[in-house]
């Protein structure tokens, strides 16, 4: 393998990790969006809050890492996609700013009304962001990104491929939070709770899953080099990716909600994965090549050594973190008022 590629598996992996990690914190506010009005939504709101308050931030790490080793390792091709899609990067960093600002904002409201506001616009921009990262993936994937920059800014995200990659990025983020949302529920003695959300989740998973395949005819018509990619090369993977989902699905409606967790996470990375996979060898499809885009191997090989350095010190401290939120000290410590009964 060629230090390029192996640069660009390494950087690829935060693209994962960001669609799991960040995916099920982008996912919850789905739940919080639909969970109902104050009184009737109160306690997945609460259960919300307490699921993620910990990490909500921390996810961003990801991202950080995604775009610091895209400017750095491959500079032509960070600036071809900034110039190409500012439009959807620029809506999707602002609904991460607006999520986080209102997010801290509704713990804090004064008022019933301050705080439905804030929950909305919390909850809103939860979904603007991975619709928006979505769209540029399909961009990318489609070849609307030239190699030169300075492309269509409206056409090159407002396409079939794009728009697809923004609904399954929220289908998905939704999906995966609401495994974990409905475990977390039945780990703190909610079965009330965990039934409301054991039934949404197998919807939100039933529709994402048909969306998914009914993508794929498009898909081959828009993004001719992808859709090859994705019946083909990348094809173990995908099939990978529904088998999983079916059985979270499977696991999901027997209660077994814990156990759900592994395949529901499985079949997101093996999407992600696959579509990685599918538009191997280009970084830009049909525009530039992985190796040809490649920064200087000193370059390449000091980033490498960067993520050496990241994997002894910041891995183990978020593994830990992510850890203590699924330990049964943390549900102990859940607020009395997320296990109150539901009030109609």
């Amino acid at each position: 393998m060629d230090l390029s590629d192996v640069v660009a598996t390494a950087m690829f992996t935060g693209v994962v990790l960001y669609g799991l990690f960040g995916g099920a914190d982008f996912g919850s506010g789905f739940w919080d969006l639909t969970a109902g009005g104050a009184r009737r939504g109160s306690r997945l709101r609460v259960l919300i809050d307490h699921s993620i308050g910990p990490v909500w931030e921390a996810n961003h790490v990801w991202l950080i890492y995604i775009l610091v080793f895209l400017w750095t390792a491959y500079p032509a091709v960070f600036a071809a996609v900034m110039t190409t899609l500012f439009v959807p990067m620029s809506l999707a960093l602002l609904g991460i700013v607006l999520r986080g600002a209102n997010f801290a904002f509704r713990k804090y409201s004064a008022t019933l009304r301050q705080a439905r506001l804030f929950g909305a616009l919390f909850a809103g921009a939860s979904l603007i962001t991975p619709f928006f990262f979505g769209t540029v993936a399909g961009a990318i994937a489609s070849g609307r990104v030239p190699a030169e920059g300075y492309g269509d800014r409206v056409g090159s995200w407002l396409n079939p491929t794009s728009l697809l990659g923004g609904t399954l990025a929220v289908g998905t983020s939704a999906f995966l939070a609401g495994v974990f949302l409905t475990a977390d529920a039945a780990r703190s003695g909610d079965d009330a709770l965990a039934g409301y959300l054991r039934l949404r989740t197998l919807i939100v998973g039933g529709v994402t899953g048909a969306v998914a395949i009914a993508a794929i005819a498009p898909i081959r018509h828009d993004a001719p080099t992808l859709g090859a990619g994705l019946l083909g090369r990348a094809l173990p993977l995908i099939a990978l990716s529904a088998a999983a989902g079916v059985l979270t699905l499977i696991l999901v409606y027997r209660r077994r909600f814990a156990s759900a967790r592994v395949p529901a996470v499985v079949a997101v990375a093996a999407i992600v994965i696959g579509w990685a996979v599918a538009q191997t060898p280009w970084i830009l499809v049909d525009e530039t090549l992985i190796a040809d885009a490649a920064g200087a191997r000193s370059t390449l090989i000091g980033l490498l050594a960067v993520v050496a350095v990241a994997a002894v010190t910041v891995l183990p401290a978020l593994a830990y973190l992510f850890w203590l939120t699924q330990t049964d000290a943390w549900v102990r410590d859940e607020p009395a008022d997320a296990r109150q009964p539901e009030k109609a």
